[in-house]
């Protein structure tokens, strides 16, 4: 796995009420990645990206909800999301606050 690679697999975390309760009960942090990333790859982007120890990592393919845009039916694109469980003592602070 090339560095270049390992830096475009992770697009953005996934922050939302579940994602939250993830964060504080289990020491998982949720990130929208790749379509075509594997979990060994993201394991690797998270551990190089913020420094950190990862224990765990399970994936969701969620598909992109049917919406209409004025007369046309559309879809949304498909997308990866992954969730991260860290080891124990480590964890990522996304609000960086001094």
């Amino acid at each position: 796995m090339s560095k270049e690679r390992l830096m475009k697999i992770l697009l953005s975390p996934v922050v939302s009420e579940k994602s939250a309760m993830a964060a504080d009960s289990a020491n998982q942090f949720g990130f929208k990645v790749v379509t075509d990333a594997t979990k060994p790859e993201i394991a690797a982007a998270v551990e190089l990206m913020f420094d950190v120890k990862v224990a765990q990592v399970r994936t969701v393919n969620v598909k992109g909800k049917q919406k209409r845009f004025g007369a046309v039916m559309g879809k949304r694109n498909n997308w990866k999301k992954a969730y991260v469980r860290l080891q124990e003592g480590h964890d990522i602070d996304f609000a960086g606050g001094a």
